[in-house]
């Protein structure tokens, strides 16, 4: 048995204004058997698809968790959740017989099952409800025995992983182990209430100065105890003395004295005490004789984990085949190494699986992805605009331009993604859905348009038949910018290569032609476009020394009091289709 589905109504960000409709639910999400990591911006809406799990189901640990104003959808007085559950084995689904739905007919009828919780409010206050079960809207109420079964088990972000494995009164590893089929149902039989019950005697006849057949022995225990009788006598009478008792041998008191450390690590770090705390907590989701849910919540897995721990944890959770997960995480290192039909990106109140049913991701898109998405390009599903670029040059460039028409990228959360080649759509697809709704996510991709405007010659370079060079651009932006679908926007340069855009440039004409001569100084300069073009062709030009010297350039004119470098922002300008991908990214 696994969650299958879920369904928000008016839940935290996932709502609309007026009545709820059972057919539209603001958040229709569906999930894998295996592994589900929600990924996405700041208050995106990854925790709150965690706490609908959370007060649906509750948790093996019995943590605090009620409704609250804040769970409501701005000014709402009502917010549902709906969990499905599908793939129950026949010993599952004998707990749940009379709230069953079923899927087909016959021999291939298969059950599943629904919950729902239904949450009013009314002036101001929250009227109590319990979860219910069942295919109709309504549902009926399930009994204590049968929530059970659905308990999950809930990592919450910052773990106190010292405090909850260290011996204490309602210690989190002695519920963690009372649960576990090795003592439930054994509290009195069980082996260490055995061994607590001879160490209770001993200790006890320590004090009383007896062995274990009760005959007199000197111990400092005996010692003590009269010292302290002494006064005893006196404050009360001769017939009083002191006892020492140890404490209870039931097998809570003794896992309440249990502490669980790693061997060999006298003074374990805190990455070390999360990965030990978090190996005891999956213990519920490992019981052999369990008919109920195997579901943990992981919230920032990463929290206290250096990259390589986080892939190791990760690795180990990819390997289990009959535990779903669903984890949330803001680490660009796990992103970038899980399988990516595990990820589901949070974005504008929704949420998006990244499943091939979903995308527009072909095989051989993921089989790419799957080696190519490092952990830098990764940051693209953290971000709130994604510009993509073919090369060094553009990513070092573009935030400069950026900055000098007034549009800081890092404060608007744009990520800049270098891929490297001109491979776009592998990386642009992970935007485009099969169905609606689509992402709203601004992906601006800026490319050469690649059209020649010189051509070599025997040993010279010859500039190009100007018609002919319009015609072909033409044709080829046109191309380019047909690519253009839902979200994702194609920005072509007008002329051949960045570098050649930036000479044609109004704006950035002079600064670019002083930087390359700089740079290039043993070249000869005295006609500057055929130079330009050599270069181009022969792949001579150190583009991305010009870049880092034009950005340096731009950025230090921006803090002088009278500017000499003005980008324009006119249409007719070569460097206009940067300024467009970076507005349109920037959501202006």
């Amino acid at each position: 048995m696994y969650l299958s589905n879920i369904k928000l109504w008016n839940f935290r960000i996932f709502g609309t204004e007026g009545d709820i409709d059972p057919n539209n639910p603001n958040l229709d999400l569906n999930l894998t058997k295996g592994l589900n990591v929600i990924i996405g911006e700041n208050d995106s809406g990854k925790t709150a698809i965690i706490d609908a799990i959370k007060l649906v189901l509750k948790t093996h640990s019995y943590d605090y968790i009620r409704v609250d104003d804040k769970d409501f959808y701005k000014e709402s007085n009502r917010f549902r959740i709906e969990l499905k559950f599908e793939d129950l084995k026949p010993e599952e689904a004998k707990n749940f017989t009379e709230w069953l739905g079923w899927t087909g007919t016959g021999a291939d009828a298969k059950p599943f099952l629904k919950l729902n919780y239904d949450v009013k409010r009314q002036a101001d206050k929250i009227v109590p409800t319990d979860v219910k079960a069942g295919v109709d809207e309504e549902g009926y109420l399930l009994s204590s025995e049968t929530k059970y079964y659905f308990r999950a088990t809930y990592l919450k972000p910052l773990r106190d992983a010292e405090n909850e494995l260290v011996a204490k009164r309602n210690s989190r590893l002695s519920q963690i182990l009372l649960g576990d089929e090795a003592f439930k149902g054994k509290e009195k039989d069980n082996d260490l209430v055995k061994i607590f019950s001879g160490l209770k005697e001993e200790l006890e006849n320590y004090f009383k100065g007896v062995d274990n057949t009760g005959q007199p022995k000197a111990t400092e225990g005996k010692q003590i105890k009269d010292k302290i009788d002494s006064y005893i006598k006196s404050f009360y009478s001769e017939n009083n003395e002191s006892e020492f008792q140890s404490t209870s041998t039931d097998i809570k008191s003794i896992l309440e004295k249990l502490t669980l450390t790693l061997k060999g690590e006298p003074n374990p770090g805190l990455g070390t005490l999360n990965r030990l705390f978090m190996a005891t907590e999956l213990l519920h989701l490992t019981k052999s004789n369990w008919t109920g849910l195997r579901l943990g919540l992981v919230e920032e897995l990463e929290a206290h984990l250096h990259p390589q721990a986080q892939m190791q944890v990760i690795e180990a959770f990819q390997k289990e085949k009959d535990i779903q997960f669903i984890l949330t995480t803001h680490s660009p290192n796990l992103a970038s190494k899980l399988d990516l039909e595990n990820l589901i990106i949070c974005n504008n109140g929704n949420a998006f699986p990244m499943g091939s049913t979903y995308t527009k991701l072909g095989k051989d898109n993921y089989k790419f992805l799957e080696k190519f998405l490092d952990t830098t390009k990764a940051n693209l599903f953290f971000a709130k605009g994604v510009i993509l670029v073919e090369g060094w040059s553009e990513e070092i460039l573009i935030p400069s331009i950026a900055k000098a028409i007034g549009i800081n990228l890092t404060e608007k959360g744009i990520s800049i993604v270098n891929i490297g080649h001109t491979g776009f759509e592998h990386y642009a697809k992970i935007y485009l859905r099969q169905e609606e709704p689509n992402m709203t996510i601004p992906v601006a991709v800026i490319t050469d348009s690649d059209i020649r405007e010189y051509e070599k010659n025997g040993d010279d370079f010859v500039k190009r038949d100007t018609l002919t060079v319009q015609h072909e651009t033409t044709t080829k932006i046109t191309e380019i910018t047909s690519k253009t679908n839902q979200n994702v926007k194609y920005f072509p340069a007008p002329n051949w290569t960045l570098e050649y855009s930036l000479f044609k440039s109004s704006s950035l004409k002079a600064t670019f032609e002083t930087v390359v001569k700089v740079i290039h100084t043993k070249s000869n300069w005295d006609d500057f476009e055929k130079a330009l073009a050599q270069k181009l062709i022969n792949k001579g030009l150190k583009k991305t020394e010009i870049a880092y010297e034009m950005a340096h350039a731009i950025d230090e004119d921006l803090g002088k009091k009278i500017r000499s470098i003005i980008i324009s922002e006119d249409e007719a300008d070569t460097v206009n289709y940067l300024i467009k991908a970076i507005k349109y990214a920037a959501g202006n």
